[in-house]
């Protein structure tokens, strides 16, 4: 692939099995359901898929199964104009899938099997490198194994592209090399929380466990709140700066993490003079779009759909 881009994904992908139900069954029990429908998800791809929206020129790093969701996978990349050259196919292992039921208090019982996405591993890494090598911005998280995210980050930064780095699912046994490793260490409270030990119930609370993480190596450390915006805080200048987000009414939050982190890599890509808590505020802002319709990569806006001022 000789085509330049500006954002590669290095993470996971999932098929979402959803099933509604007016509760969860019991061990051994079958009910009927009123809805079913199968969506796309993984960390990874959600947060391509919102960068590629916003208008960056996207490429995943990713491995599904020689099946039909991975057929079904591959067409919706393309269908949202992300490049497919690095997204390879295993017979050895399915489609990473996700089965979930929902019940109509909004609980939700979850399975979750990871499959090829455990089979991402350095050699497609090496196969992806002309593309990490030329990125602009290379994003990782933690549904592949940690090892790949890992040496993917490092290959980045020794090729002077912006790293950012989503520990989720989060380990508390994270290694200290991704700390060093990420320019933008960007989390949510519940991760904070596993990786320093401190709870987060505040903003306040929130800039301190991203002082403790600036100290173990980030470059700069985003904690995600929710309604509640962001916390922003740089080696450069550890002072914690409060990001607030608009208020709306929330439909679904599913995937609004991986919206913020997808429009926080089109930024960097495409305005890397703009000041960090600038890209956060913006980010914060495509984010709450996406919580107020249903679905995970269905809820996130495409640029010709957004206020001409975030771009």
């Amino acid at each position: 692939m000789t085509e330049e881009v500006d954002v590669v994904v290095v993470g996971s992908c999932m098929t979402d099995l959803v099933s509604q139900a007016p509760r969860l069954p019991k061990a051994g029990e079958t009910i009927h359901g009123h809805k079913f429908f199968i969506g796309f998800g993984g960390k990874g791809a959600n947060q391509c898929i919102q960068a590629a929206r916003l208008g960056a020129k996207t490429a995943m790093v990713c491995k599904v199964g020689k099946d039909f969701f991975g057929d079904n996978y591959i067409q919706n990349f393309k269908d949202n104009g992300v490049s497919t050259a690095f997204v390879e196919q295993t017979a050895e292992a399915a489609t990473g899938a996700a089965s979930i039921i929902v019940n109509d208090a909004g609980e939700n019982a979850i399975v979750i099997v990871a499959g090829a996405n455990m089979l991402l591993g350095k050699e497609e890494l090496q196969r992806a490198q002309a593309a990490l090598e030329k990125a602009r911005v290379v994003v990782c998280q933690l549904e592949v194994s940690p090892d790949t995210s890992l040496k993917a980050l490092q290959m980045a930064q020794q090729n002077h592209a912006k790293t950012i780095f989503n520990p989720a699912p989060a380990i508390s046994d994270l290694h200290a090399d991704f700390y060093k490793a990420s320019d933008i260490f960007c989390c949510n409270e519940s991760e904070a929380e596993l990786l320093t030990g401190c709870p987060v119930a505040s903003v306040e609370d929130a800039g301190r466990v991203g002082l403790e993480l600036l100290k173990r190596g980030c470059a700069s450390v985003i904690v995600t709140l929710g309604p509640q915006g962001c916390v922003v805080l740089q080696s450069k200048d550890p002072t914690p700066k409060h990001v607030p987000t608009t208020k709306v009414t929330s439909v679904d939050t599913t995937g609004a993490g991986d919206s913020f982190i997808g429009a926080l890599a089109f930024y960097i890509a495409h305005y890397p003079t703009m000041p960090l808590e600038e890209m956060a505020r913006r980010a914060n802002l495509i984010a709450a779009v996406s919580v107020q319709t249903t679905g995970t990569q269905t809820s996130y806006p495409f640029k010709k759909d957004l206020p001409t001022e975030l771009f």
